[in-house]
């Protein structure tokens, strides 16, 4: 399956997308423009417009606001990585350099509240208070997420401290897209709720397969040392997959503890975990989450639409590992 199979049905709507994100800086500072259309020009695959377009295209909801409540995502999720990369000190993403590789700390914070100010108007835009509170409602969740990893997160080895924190960093978004579909197109609460589990589930599944990549992927194409959240201290699925089984292992411990693991013994700890049984095992619950969120859509008659969320589901966890 290509990515293109299940961005099919909502191409065009995407473009419209694509139009609206662009416009929101042209009358504003230069350079805030310059800064918007670069961070657009980074790419991604617009997974949570997508979504947000998929559902209310199912649904049936009203084309120009289902367009604004996309726009008003993706941008609500440029705006965080934004802030994200200037708190890793990442210098790229996607192979392009991050805004603050090239402005200062000042600059950078500033062009991201510009970007969430203009996702809220967007959001506000699409005419439905309920839409407005949940957007409202997920932001908190990622900015309170991104507290409690900074102060909690190193050496909590933890597997439901961890579903909480990734659900914060991520799925959180991707609720946000599914059910702020389903309220814009005005749905029951059974598949209000349906949706919005849909979008939790995929999204939890979406992040373990993120953090199995940290430990598998390419250097090069991650833009990040492999075993970076490792390095520092953040204990993703793949390591509780390790720990459960290698619970005695010294130099795990030691970053448990929050001591310091020389570079030669972390290299070496990365590549325990990379070629255990660790990475397999964690792949298996992304697809134990990816088959509940297929699920979740058993309620929805067969559209284009449907099936498009449920490739979208395989795709996610079928991911280069």
């Amino acid at each position: 399956m290509t990515t293109v199979s299940f961005l099919e049905p909502v191409q065009e709507s995407l473009q419209a997308v694509e139009t609206l994100m662009r416009q929101q800086a042209a009358e504003h500072h230069h350079d805030l423009d310059a800064a918007l259309q670069h961070l657009l020009s980074a790419g991604g695959k617009r997974l949570r417009p997508a979504l947000a377009l998929l559902v209310g295209e199912m649904l049936g909801a009203d084309p120009e606001r289902l367009t604004t409540l996309a726009a008003a995502i993706e941008l609500l999720h440029t705006a965080t990585l934004v802030h994200d990369d200037l708190i890793d000190g990442a210098l790229l993403r996607r192979g392009i350099p991050t805004l603050n590789a090239a402005w200062s700390p000042a600059a950078t914070v500033l062009t991201g509240d510009f970007m969430f100010a203009r996702a809220a108007r967007l959001a506000a835009q699409a005419g439905s208070l309920e839409v407005m509170q949940l957007f409202a409602e997920t932001l908190a969740i990622i900015v309170d997420g991104e507290i409690t990893q900074l102060f909690d997160g190193p050496g909590l080895a933890d597997k439901e401290a961890y579903y909480r924190r990734i659900f914060a960093k991520t799925a959180s978004m991707f609720v946000l897209a599914t059910e702020a579909a389903a309220l814009l197109s005005e749905a029951g609460p059974e598949r209000v709720e349906a949706l919005r589990g849909y979008g939790h589930d995929l999204g939890i599944a979406y992040q373990i397969v993120d953090d199995i990549l940290d430990f598998t992927g390419d250097q090069a194409k991650l833009g990040k040392p492999v075993g970076s959240d490792l390095r520092h201290g953040l204990i993703t699925m793949p390591t509780l997959c390790y720990l459960d089984a290698h619970p005695d292992d010294a130099d795990l411990q030691a970053v448990l503890r929050g001591v310091h693991v020389p570079n030669e013994q972390m290299e070496a700890l990365i590549g325990r975990i990379r070629g255990s049984e660790a990475i397999a095992r964690a792949a298996a619950d992304a697809r134990r989450w990816a088959a509940q969120a297929v699920a979740r859509l058993a309620i929805f008659p067969q559209s284009p639409q449907k099936r498009a969320l449920e490739d979208l589901a395989e795709y996610i966890v079928d991911r280069d590992f």
